[in-house]
């Protein structure tokens, strides 16, 4: 009898993801806005560590490419494709000085435009499921399994260049406050 209820709780939790997936969107799209205090180690730190992670997530589409055809060629251009919009987003980033320290507010339309990347591509994933479902494989380039290294690469991408920006921005804010006498900075 407990067998049985297995895949009644397999087709809830999905169902609950379902449901819970867009409020989890909008969530990362509110935080993603929401007026931030730099911290010089933990803009380093960040910095540091997600040019690790793009390391990873190449050698990771690398080993990937003997399974899914051209993984490598989509993370790379994926990844090329983020840099100049993490360049963009630190542009358009607003930057404040205060007594509390120095804050910066992300581009709403650039966070609200990769979130919608984001979704678009879960979007599709799902189309692409319920397809092979049905038998008819749908074989376009956007659903390619490759175009999700491809969406991962733009999306480090992005991230990768907005830290090393972010941290640029505030080593020069620090420099500034330590040549007019301002004191420590943490």
């Amino acid at each position: 009898m407990p067998l049985l209820l297995l895949p009644l709780a397999l087709l809830a939790l999905l169902l609950l993801w379902l449901l819970l997936l867009p409020v989890g969107l909008v969530m990362r799209y509110r935080s993603g806005r929401a007026r931030q205090r730099a911290l010089g180690w933990v803009l380093t730190a960040n910095a540091w560590l997600l040019l690790g992670s793009a390391v990873v997530f190449l050698a990771s589409a690398w080993a990937s490419s003997f399974w899914v055809p051209q993984a490598l060629s989509w993370a790379a251009l994926g990844l090329l494709a983020g840099m100049p919009m993490g360049v963009v987003g630190v542009w358009r980033t607003r930057f404040e000085t205060s007594p509390a320290g120095f804050h910066y507010t992300p581009d709403r339309w650039l966070v609200l435009m990769l979130t919608g990347v984001v979704a678009l591509r879960i979007g599709i994933a799902l189309w692409q499921g319920m397809a092979r479902l049905r038998g008819s494989g749908a074989a376009d380039w956007f659903v390619d399994a490759g175009s999700l290294f491809g969406v991962g690469g733009l999306l480090l991408g992005y991230h990768l260049t907005y830290a090393w920006g972010l941290r640029r921005r505030w080593r020069a804010w620090r420099a500034a406050v330590n040549a007019s006498g301002g004191g420590a900075m943490r």
